[in-house]
């Protein structure tokens, strides 16, 4: 059976004893029940794994010894030195759960960067920084990775666009026009790629002609409209699985 697998974000690597903070060590002593002598597994978020042995299991401050350490090397997300940086721009959406169902599944399927976007037709720009990544902790701990992708703040579509600087860079819209389809220009080869997800509406014409200004290619994700958050989801998933 598998060790209960927590997240702590400030452990580093040469920690040999540490104290869990109180919902974490209630959680391990009340709802676990475990004792002295027991085992879990600690990630800090950025590719370190911990295998910890309960020495006071003191349900407000329990404190684990580390036992094992180990560095995932094979799970790209988050790492912003990965060899395989995916990163996913998207519309902030009208409806905060469907963004937050986004965050949550791009996680599980191990996304490095996720940039909400504002732009020209984004309807809401309310952004709780602390119950987004609070999502992203509990998806990245159910799916058992030891990597937490990047959220960063909202960044106006201009910007980002000006500044993006991976190796393959794309923007999927629903205009009529030339594109080609992502899963056909998805080189698994290079190391970063980007792709912009526009909101309810799509991007406007003006965004999509500066963003292949700046060397984006438009891209098709497939014969039927998508909504935003599902779009993200199929871009995230051709790009980690091809």
């Amino acid at each position: 059976m598998a060790l209960p697998f927590f997240y702590k974000e400030d452990l580093i690597v040469s920690d040999t004893s540490v104290v869990l903070d109180e919902a974490t060590s209630k959680h391990v002593v009340q709802v676990l029940r475990m004792q002295n002598g027991e085992q879990l597994q600690l990630t800090n978020g950025r590719g370190d794994l911990f295998t910890a042995e309960i020495t006071d299991d003191n349900r407000k401050r329990c404190t684990v010894k580390v036992v094992e350490k180990f560095k995932i090397q094979n799970l790209p997300a988050g790492s912003q030195d990965s060899k395989f940086k995916i990163s996913i721009a998207i519309s902030l959406l009208k409806n905060s759960n469907r963004f937050e169902w986004f965050l949550e599944k791009a996680t599980e399927i191990g996304i490095s960067e996720i940039i909400p976007l504002i732009c020209e037709r984004t309807e809401k720009t309310a952004f709780k920084a602390d119950r987004l990544k609070s999502i992203l902790v509990s998806a990245m701990l159910q799916s058992q990775q030891c990597w937490l992708p990047v959220l960063h703040e909202p960044t106006k579509f201009k910007q980002l666009v000006e500044s993006s600087a991976q190796q393959q860079k794309f923007i999927a819209h629903c205009i009529d026009g030339a594109k080609r389809n992502l899963a056909d220009l998805n080189n698994e080869a290079l190391s970063s790629k980007i792709i912009l997800i526009g909101p309810e509406g799509d991007f406007t014409t003006e965004e999509i002609e500066l963003a292949v200004q700046n060397h984006f290619s438009a891209v098709s994700l497939g014969e039927t409209r998508l909504r935003t958050e599902t779009a993200g989801i199929v871009a995230a998933t051709i790009f980690k699985f091809g």
